[in-house]
């Protein structure tokens, strides 16, 4: 195989965006993945195993690659795997990829990372950012806050309980903004970071800038629901979303991500990096948005 990149999860929803924009660009292509068996039979993606058990051979299937994108994370713990596990697994991908004498790697991140941070998820995207600043690699790190397009899930979600229950329950007062970014807007920035020498890192926001009460009603007139948009206290939140996920044998969301979201780790106030509009794509979506329910647990786990 002549000099190929790496993608981590390259089926999945940012890796697969990612992958794309790599074979436009007539890059070839190899992923870890911890789902091999999913791996369609036509694919011209090389499909290497993701095992953080065998450092040795992450480190022999990154052998060869120029840049390694790294999506690799967990949204929320389930079973043994928890956010203490993730940052111990990307710290072995690391270390692997500095075996290997990858030049390049290009990381996934999260707006407002921080050690301090009293939320599992923020303090482990600081621990691994923190590991690839320590490994001497070039690197480049991307952060971006929510994501839409696609198969994306929240949008979806939002306009799927829009269409089914006569009302939807924002937490407080609704006025926290959130940047989300489309998918492929994060892969553009993410090969374009890709082919660079610099270190860099790059919050990964989109034009927009909604409340998540703007963003619910925005989408609820886009669908034509009657849904009534109601503002509840926001501890009844997470309670309301564990009664539903148990339902739906779903996470929909968790008590952090809705804390998180709250205080304002899905806003930025800096400049857009991405250029597609959240509120023209869910316009032009509005025929398909929430007509089927998006499982996260089925995607990841099942």
């Amino acid at each position: 195989m002549d000099e190929f990149d790496v993608v981590t999860g390259a089926f999945s929803y940012s890796g697969a965006a990612i992958v794309r924009k790599l074979q436009a660009s007539g890059r070839q292509v190899r992923t870890l993945t911890g789902h091999p068996d999913r791996a369609p039979r036509d694919t011209a993606i090389e499909v290497r195993r993701l095992d953080f058990g065998d450092p040795a051979g992450l480190a022999e299937s990154l052998r060869g690659a120029r840049t390694l994108y790294n999506t690799y994370w967990v949204r929320f713990a389930r079973g043994h795997v928890d956010h203490a596990a993730a940052v111990a697994n990307s710290r072995v991908l690391i270390q692997a990829a500095g075996q290997a004498g990858v030049q390049r790697i290009v990381h996934i991140s999260i707006t407002h990372p921080s050690a301090a941070s009293r939320y599992p998820y923020f303090r482990g995207k600081a621990a691994v950012e923190l590991a690839l600043a320590e490994s001497g690699i070039s690197h480049a790190v991307l952060r971006p806050a929510v994501l839409f397009g696609g198969d994306g899930v929240l949008i979806n979600n939002i306009a799927w309980l829009l269409r089914r229950f006569p009302v939807f329950a924002v937490g407080g007062t609704g006025e926290y903004r959130l940047r989300p970014i489309h998918v492929d807007d994060l892969a553009r920035l993410s090969v374009e970071s890709g082919s660079s020498g610099s270190t860099s890192v790059i919050d990964a926001v989109g034009p927009d800038r909604p409340t998540f009460y703007g963003l619910a009603s925005g989408i609820r007139e886009a669908i034509g629901s009657h849904s009534r948009i109601v503002r509840v206290p926001g501890e009844l939140i997470p309670v309301a979303a564990k009664v539903l996920g148990l339902a739906l044998r779903d996470t929909l969301l968790t008590g952090d991500e809705y804390r998180a979201m709250a205080e304002g780790l899905a806003d930025t106030d800096g400049p857009a990096t991405g250029q597609i509009s959240v509120t023209r794509w869910i316009t032009e979506n509005k025929d398909a948005l929430g007509r089927r329910y998006a499982n996260e647990i089925n995607r990841h786990f099942r």
